[in-house]
């Protein structure tokens, strides 16, 4: 059995690899070509362990992450986990890594597919909304997906956002965008033609106003719970419909799940990412609109595909440790 670290598992890959394995998992998705159980969560004193498997393109994936809040006080992730890979023929293991990193990168790669397809080529600028690790993976897969010579950023005042430039620019080199703080959320709007956000907000990070909302691309990243929310109600004036990857984000997004239930959404205007891709590479042109909007939620298929693509890498640089149980 392969066990790599956090090292092991950023050598083995590029951003196109990690892109390339969560194409594939949106297409055998909409195939049907795997088995995904509903995320599993037991929760104690607000903090959550999650569990999420999958049997697909040979493997089964199964990750297992640590959500402890407290934990950044004490000097501690916020997030942690293993992930581990089965063989699906026999079940037996095949490779250990850290779950945080394949969150991160996976993560990161939804939205870097998400902008291959929604933003123009032409794309030069893009904003960030939540600067923490998500963001940063984000930003790193929009610079090698767009030339991007622009990155606005935008968190809480009190934030100190020294570290995460530092590691941005760590990230994306030898890229060298220009990279501006903005004092607010409209000033980051004007100026930015993807807009990213990766927060766990519970009310609006915009105005609302569908003025500063239209012709662009959105990229939603966090409201994974259906208390959390970052989009005001005018994007639904804006924007044709949403793409997101699964009928169950409708419930656990409150980006999704409270306009449905205000009137502002209808399902007809919910489309799937999968579904999407399937029909563009079958030659279908599909008009997006001037305005687009994906969002993410999650689905094991991509930890377990990801995870796969990193374990295949690994074995031909001949990275990682093997181990016996």
């Amino acid at each position: 059995m392969l066990l790599l670290n956090e090292q092991e598992m950023r050598a083995a890959v590029t951003c196109e690899d990690i892109m390339e394995a969560v194409e594939k998992a949106f297409l055998l998705f909409e195939k049907g070509d795997c088995k995904m159980a509903d995320r599993y969560t037991a929760s104690d004193k607000g903090n959550t362990m999650l569990y999420m498997p999958c049997f697909v393109d040979g493997v089964i994936g199964t990750k297992m992450l640590a959500e402890f809040p407290g934990n950044p006080a004490k000097g501690y992730p916020y997030l942690s986990g293993l992930m581990v890979v089965n063989n699906a023929e026999n079940g037996q293991p095949e490779a250990i890594m850290n779950g945080s990193v394949i969150t991160a990168l996976r993560t990161g790669a939804v939205g870097g597919v998400a902008m291959k397809h929604f933003s123009g080529p032409d794309t030069y600028s893009v904003g960030l909304v939540g600067c923490g690790v998500q963001g940063v993976h984000q930003l790193m897969y929009a610079c090698s997906v767009r030339d991007i010579t622009h990155i606005y950023l935008y968190d809480v005042p009190e934030k100190d956002l020294k570290p995460f430039i530092s590691k941005l620019k760590e990230m994306i080199a030898p890229k060298t965008p220009e990279i501006v703080i903005c004092e607010n959320t409209t000033e980051l709007l004007k100026n930015s033609q993807v807009v990213i956000t990766a927060t766990q907000a519970r009310k609006p990070l915009f105005p609302n106003d569908p003025a500063l909302l239209e012709g662009k691309c959105f990229i939603g990243i966090g409201s994974w719970q259906p208390v959390m929310r970052e989009y005001p109600e005018a994007i639904w004036d804006v924007v044709d419909c949403v793409y997101t990857e699964l009928p169950f984000a409708c419930e656990e997004s409150g980006d999704l799940s409270q306009p449905l239930d205000s009137g502002a959404l209808t399902m007809d205007r919910v489309r799937y990412m999968g579904n999407y891709l399937t029909r563009k590479y079958a030659g279908e042109e599909i008009a997006l609109g001037k305005t687009r909007f994906y969002k993410s939620v999650g689905m094991g298929i991509f930890d377990a595909m990801a995870a796969k693509k990193i374990m295949e890498c690994a074995k031909k640089k001949s990275l990682g440790k093997e181990i016996s149980l």
